[in-house]
C-alpha cells in the first residue's frame, strides 16, 4: 500500500511519504519553496534531488504547530486548485463503456 496523500480534483498536493523520517511533503513551486524556507528554515527544507529543485518541500512534523501546518496545507491546496483550473487534461483515465457493461453483467 502506498503513502497517504492529499488530493484535490484527483491531483496530489501533499503526502506523508516521508512520515517515518518525521516529514510531511508539500508540492510547492520553487518560488514558494524559497519563501517558505526563508521565513521558517527551522520548519521547511527542500526534498533531496530533482523533486526538491521542482518545489517539493519537507515540513518537519514535530516542529509544526497547528497554524503553520494548516497554513502550509492551505497554500499547497490553493496552488493545486489553480493548476487544475489551468489544466485541460483529466486527472485519470475514464472507464471505457465496454468495461462498465462487462462488470455490470456479472
Amino acid at each position: 500500500m502506498g503513502a497517504v496523500d492529499f488530493r484535490v480534483g484527483g491531483r496530489i498536493f501533499a503526502t506523508l511519504a516521508s512520515v517515518k523520517e518525521g516529514y510531511g511533503n508539500l508540492l510547492l513551486t520553487p518560488e514558494l519553496q524559497t519563501e517558505f524556507i526563508a521565513e521558517r528554515p527551522d520548519l521547511f527544507l527542500p526534498v533531496f534531488g530533482g523533486w526538491g529543485k521542482g518545489g517539493a518541500t519537507h515540513i518537519r512534523l514535530k516542529e509544526a504547530d497547528e497554524d503553520s501546518l494548516r497554513g502550509a496545507l492551505h497554500a499547497v491546496w490553493k496552488l493545486r486548485v489553480e493548476k487544475n483550473k489551468k489544466s485541460s487534461k483529466p486527472a485519470s483515465r475514464p472507464v471505457s463503456k465496454s468495461k462498465v457493461s462487462k462488470s455490470a453483467k456479472k
